[in-house]
């Protein structure tokens, strides 16, 4: 497309022809400036947000930095959750634009990013942080051919990961796994009016994730069915707590639960009820489960404090967590099916189960054997 620029008066102005519009072709005049010149470098600009439907930047001289800043406003902020916006911010913060941040977005060549890619390797960063890091530039740049057409290919394509040892699987102590025994000296140390000990019991007997534990109100309770429903979470952003969607959507789910946790859960309501009738005006009166003495929500923060708390008291390394990977392990040490354990811990993929889980236990690996050894003793 072209156009032309001429003087009229004191001022120059440019000219273009743009598409046909009921079968006529339309034709487009401005003022451009004061000199020639910069009615021409008008008309440029002009010509290339035309053509690009009102997308205005100047693609040739943008930086790696403006561009992740741009998307992640554009996309991450519209699209993923608060959590993933946070982790998301510190991988670009972190691990990306000290590399390639000062480089024009359109310059920027595959052999870069795969340094970016080689150097956090070096550092010894773990296989599942490297794997975040890919797919957040990975992300960003695929968008960047389309829909946003700013460049016009994808130079993360060609990204390899790097090899690791695939011989060093994670120990029961890189998850801080806890033995039933440690669960029990835990309960000690945590008095059934800590905001800790609810949150703890349930996460101990279900398996669900911190947010998902503290999301809970009680229409997600059904005692007659003795089932459990997840279908929020409890998020923080900054210091303040709000509620949010879970994980992915094999997170929402409905789960079976036993009369010990039912028991537990029937007391916690009552004492619930009582601490209500005590405080009176003061209490704050809400649906969920996992709440303070004064009916204050138990949050992510809460967590945290008394933890740490607990920790130091009993002297047991854990961290919230703990309680997931333990109950799953015990499930699959007790012969639980690989489906049902999946969908329990509401993972999307049965991968995620198998790969965290299956070699922690000896006693599953001494199963295995005992089973082949039988087939032939019928």
């Amino acid at each position: 497309m072209e156009g032309s620029v001429r003087k009229r008066g004191s001022k120059w102005y440019y000219s273009f022809e743009g598409a046909k519009i009921n079968g006529k072709r339309m034709r487009y005049e401005r003022v451009g400036g004061n000199t020639k010149a910069k009615a021409l470098e008008s008309l440029r600009k002009a010509l290339n947000e035309y053509e690009r439907s009102g997308i205005i930047e100047d693609l040739t001289d943008m930086s790696v930095q403006d561009y992740f800043d741009y998307w992640y406003e554009d996309y991450v902020v519209r699209n993923l959750k608060y959590n993933t916006q946070i982790n998301y911010r510190n991988v670009i913060d972190s691990h990306i634009l000290p590399y390639i941040g000062k480089y024009k977005l359109q310059a920027v060549q595959p052999a870069v990013i795969q340094k970016v890619i080689d150097n956090d390797f070096e550092k010894g960063l773990a296989k599942q942080t490297l794997s975040i890091i890919k797919t957040v530039i990975s992300g960003a740049f695929k968008r960047a051919v389309y829909p946003y057409q700013m460049i016009r290919s994808d130079p993360t394509r060609y990204i390899q990961m790097p090899k690791y040892d695939q011989r060093h699987k994670s120990t029961k102590d890189d998850l801080k796994i806890i033995t039933v025994e440690q669960f029990q000296t835990l309960q000690e140390y945590v008095p059934q009016s800590s905001p800790f000990y609810i949150p703890m019991m349930i996460a101990f007997y279900t398996g669900l994730r911190r947010g998902e534990a503290l999301g809970l109100t009680w229409d997600n309770i059904s005692f007659e069915e003795q089932t459990l429903t997840v279908e929020k979470i409890i998020v923080m952003k900054g210091k303040e707590w709000e509620i949010g969607t879970p994980k992915t959507q094999a997170s929402y789910r409905t789960i079976d639960i036993g009369g010990q946790l039912v028991d537990l859960l029937k007391k916690h309501r009552k004492r619930q009820l009582e601490n209500k009738l005590f405080y009176g005006q003061h209490y704050t009166d809400n649906n969920f489960i996992c709440t303070k003495e004064n009916g204050k929500l138990t949050t992510p923060h809460s967590i945290k404090h008394y933890g740490e708390k607990a920790k130091k008291q009993s002297g047991i390394e854990f961290s919230f967590h703990s309680f997931r990977h333990t109950h799953a392990t015990l499930l699959l040490e007790n012969g639980a099916i690989d489906k049902a354990i999946q969908e329990r811990l509401g993972h999307a993929r049965i991968g995620t189960t198998m790969d965290t889980y299956s070699h922690l236990t000896k006693k599953t690996k001494k199963e295995t054997v005992d089973i082949f050894e039988k087939s032939f003793q019928k």
